[in-house]
């Protein structure tokens, strides 16, 4: 399913995650969780000057914002180039709410640089 086929969460769903984010993220919110059942997203890296770096990115879904989500991406089809993290799920969904606003503003599926600080552990 792409992301504009995405349908907002139920409201009960949201509003256990809502006390986790600042108000003008919340609206966001629900199109972030429908995302984050989805269990995988594919899009590409971008690189300034260069070639966009295509990705997959796969995690396993828990009910509670606390628990942790194990996130795996593999850049290009290789093996060799696979990453793996674990954050609290909030934490997760927080990222995908900057994945569906960098998507809204350049239509490229793609995480922000903290996200990529996170999982390369440069932060």
């Amino acid at each position: 399913m792409s992301i504009n086929q995405l349908k907002p969460a139920e409201k009960g769903e949201i509003a256990v995650y809502n006390p986790y984010y600042p108000e003008k993220r919340r609206k966001y919110l629900g199109h972030a969780i429908s995302l984050y059942k989805q269990k995988s997203l594919e899009g590409a890296r971008n690189i300034e000057g260069g070639d966009n770096i295509p990705f997959v990115i796969t995690w396993n879904v828990s009910i509670l914002p606390a628990d942790i989500t194990r996130c795996r991406m593999q850049f290009d089809g290789n093996q060799e180039l696979s990453y793996e993290l674990m954050m609290a799920t909030y934490e997760f969904v927080d990222f995908l709410i900057d994945v569906l606003l960098n998507y809204n503003r350049t239509r490229i599926i793609d995480f922000s640089k903290s996200f990529y600080s996170k999982l390369l552990r440069y932060e």
